[in-house]
């Protein structure tokens, strides 16, 4: 199938999601992760009419967007990758969204360096909510006093939460739980589910789901 195909099968199945889940199709974002895609790829995703994009990588992204922006592509970029601190200044100028705000020193240093580019960009605040030694995120007893630092302390323009289960466990599971941090705290947003499960994500309450393979096929390692 060509891309532009996938990408409507993916929002039919997004809307189909959305109604049984008794909500508006219109509140869940898709976005199509274009990590190691081909720019002649990605272009074909924004013909089709695609306009949001997720990026692991920060110097992927300054080799690939510079050109696709100036081909006159109007997307909204997401950061879905870990970042390093001594990036952030690189990633504040490039992305509009950054989904993996995960430490404490991150979350000064893109303080810092919103300040210093006058740029304000939404932040989702990566919970790991499988609690794995291996994988980025805060854990969930520690969500709460996070999520109130950045937000009242750091003055971070904080907007929901994001999290990727375990793979060999239910992730109903982790989806319920990230909905009830977010509740609580009062954030709308969350960035939840890929390929294999944007649709269960969606019933928890996802509003922004993340699709690569889906869209562009296995991509390259």
């Amino acid at each position: 199938m060509k891309i532009s195909e996938n990408i409507r099968a993916v929002k039919a199945k997004i809307a189909t999601a959305a109604k049984d889940a008794e909500r508006d199709p219109v509140s869940v974002s898709l976005l199509a992760v274009s990590k190691t895609i081909a720019e002649e790829k990605i272009l074909e995703a924004i013909k089709a009419g695609q306009n949001k994009f997720g990026e692991n990588r920060v110097q992927e992204v300054e080799r690939k967007w510079p050109a696709l922006r100036e081909a006159g592509a109007s997307v909204e970029l997401h950061l879905i990758g870990a970042l390093q601190t001594n990036k952030t200044r690189t990633a504040v100028a490039l992305f509009d969204v950054i989904e993996t705000l995960d430490r404490l020193k991150l979350a000064y240093a893109l303080a810092r360096e919103m300040d210093r580019l006058d740029r304000r960009i939404p932040c989702f605040i990566q919970v790991n909510t499988g609690e794995e030694s291996q994988k980025s995120g805060v854990l969930p007893n520690e969500a709460d006093s996070f999520i109130d630092q950045c937000l009242h302390e750091l003055d971070l323009p904080v907007a929901g939460l994001m999290c990727i289960p375990p793979a060999n466990e239910e992730r109903s599971l982790h989806f319920a739980l990230l909905r009830k941090i977010a509740a609580r705290n009062g954030l709308p947003l969350l960035s939840m589910g890929m390929s294999a499960d944007y649709e269960c994500a969606i019933a928890f309450g996802a509003t922004h789901v993340r699709v690569g393979r889906a869209i562009f096929g296995e991509r390259i390692s």
